[in-house]
């Protein structure tokens, strides 16, 4: 057995079944262990961005964590866009990061890069192999790292020498500690904020907006006649018919300041205090109003349901919030627009699908016209780096292969990551894409206007996307993916039932 051996036969021990990989030629020896080790499923990346995002998915859906197999540091630094929003995410991921032989890299040859430096800023933690004999055991590390609460990105840098040599044991996989107690002191404190009579808020984040986290949420909510909402940005939600339902903060710093004007005591559940996606002229970084006091009842890393719990049976909350009935809007008719293929999304999603969103500006409506469809979840940008849906998706049907998966997407981001439609096809995976074509940076040309009365030529068509405009249906045939374009609302709607009825991975393009 050799050290490429191990690594796999190390990942398998510590519940690491998947490998999301674009190797090269520093790589190889894992490539050849895979035979060897087939309890390891490997699935192939045409680009380091889709493996890295595929694991994000694959992570927030499991709990577990996946791997990536990368080359290099030009390989790691393709992927570290998506690697970033892992982070932000709090997602478990395991980085294998291939590397020139130890005693190569002094002749400095072309690929030779510091990927330790390059990793460090999107990991929680960071090693290069010292030997084949040490692999496996710093493989078990790098698992027991990206397992710890609330979950990151653990990066191994392993030379070729390391891989190719002689290794004599499999190490094992400490499990992670649990995640940590609430003290019973921040409990009191945030109690007392609720019952101080001033206007309060829950911010919940993280693992507080699973459905179980949701429902004593609502009670506190209930008993305490505060607000709840959820962060910005967030990994997971549980959401829809029978859930508590939480609206969530605006994107827009002046519609987010709006939504907090009048809280005075903000109780952070899971989340951080609310800062500005972008600085304005002017504009102060923080969303809190200077009027309010913040709590932080529960940490990411922290036991945030047990923290629930116990904020409740502190204020005897034991009557449920209201929960969200089961409302579809009728099937939408006429030209299509933001307003009709949000109402379409919401008028056909199947019970327990898996929604990736990065519609961007196109799906501004999708939250609140999907609040009543059937039990849902729903996967959103955390880091803001573009090129997160396609890959998202991927990763999240390979954790989920009974559940349907429902890609909303906006075509200036799908770009990033297009050769995703690739593996999507090449794995058979369920996952229905809607491509948002407004053939155009919406956001940035709302913020330009914003900054810029009237914007001249130059700067409008730096962000537009129609000249010429991509044909999706086009791209994604290319790819392997069957694919239709919808020009009215009936024809959308009609086209969703029929991708989300059937297996397999399907395109439709929206032009708005």
């Amino acid at each position: 057995m050799n050290g490429a051996e191990a690594l796999l036969r190390t990942l398998v021990a510590g519940g690491v079944d998947l490998c999301f990989a674009n190797p090269g030629t520093s790589e190889i020896e894992m490539v050849a262990a895979l035979d060897r080790v087939p309890e390891l499923r490997a699935v192939l990346g045409l680009f380091e961005g889709v493996c890295t995002g595929a694991a994000d998915g694959y992570g927030r859906m499991t709990g577990r964590p996946a791997a990536t197999l990368l080359h290099q540091g030009p390989g790691l630094a393709y992927g570290l866009a998506n690697l970033h929003n892992a982070r932000r995410a709090r997602t478990p991921v395991v980085n294998v990061i291939g590397d020139h032989a130890s005693f190569h890299l002094a002749a400095d040859p072309p690929l030779a890069t510091e990927i330790g430096a390059l990793a460090k800023p999107m990991s929680c933690w960071v090693a290069t192999s010292r030997s084949a004999g040490s692999l496996s055991r710093e493989v078990a590390e790098a698992i027991r790292a990206a397992r710890e609460p609330p979950g990151g990105v653990a990066s191994l840098v392993v030379p070729a020498d390391a891989a190719w040599g002689p290794a004599e044991r499999i190490a094992e996989v400490s499990p992670p500690s649990g995640p940590g107690a609430v003290a019973t002191e921040r409990v009191h404190e945030a109690a007392a904020a609720l019952r101080s009579g001033e206007p309060a808020l829950l911010l919940l984040g993280g693992r507080a907006l699973r459905a179980a986290a949701l429902e004593v949420a609502g009670r506190v909510s209930a008993a305490a006649g505060c607000k709840v909402l959820s962060e910005a940005l967030n990994a997971r939600i549980e959401r829809g018919a029978g859930r508590f339902p939480v609206e969530r903060l605006r994107y827009f710093p002046r519609h987010a300041r709006a939504q907090l004007a009048k809280i005075r005591r903000l109780v952070l559940v899971g989340a951080r205090a609310p800062v500005a996606f972008f600085a304005e002229p002017g504009g102060a970084s923080s969303l809190v109003p200077d009027t309010c006091r913040v709590c932080r009842l529960a940490e990411p890393g922290e036991d945030v349901l047990g923290a629930l719990e116990a904020l409740a049976d502190e204020l005897d909350a034991s009557e449920p919030g209201p929960l969200q009935a089961l409302a579809r809007p009728p099937r939408p008719e006429g030209p299509l627009s933001t307003e009709s293929v949000a109402a379409a999304v919401a008028a056909v999603m199947p019970e327990g699908a898996i929604v990736v969103d990065e519609a961007n500006t196109g799906g501004m409506l999708l939250l609140p016209r999907t609040r009543g469809a059937p039990p849902h979840d729903w996967l959103a940008v955390t880091g803001g780096a573009l090129g997160l849906g396609l890959p998202v998706a991927t990763g999240a049907a390979l954790a989920c292969p009974d559940r349907p998966v429902l890609s909303l997407q906006a075509d200036g981001s799908a770009m990033y990551t297009v050769q995703a439609l690739w593996t999507q096809a090449r794995e058979s995976l369920d996952i229905t894409t809607v491509i948002y074509a407004n053939r155009a940076y919406r956001l940035l040309d709302i913020e330009l206007r914003h900054h810029t009365r009237d914007p001249g030529p130059r700067a409008r068509a730096l962000l537009d996307l129609g000249n010429p405009a991509p044909d999706w249906v086009q791209i994604a045939r290319g790819f392997g993916v069957p694919a239709t374009r919808a020009e009215t609302a009936e024809q959308l709607t009609t086209e969703l039932e029929r991708s989300l009825a059937e297996s397999g991975p399907r395109l439709i393009e929206v032009v708005l």
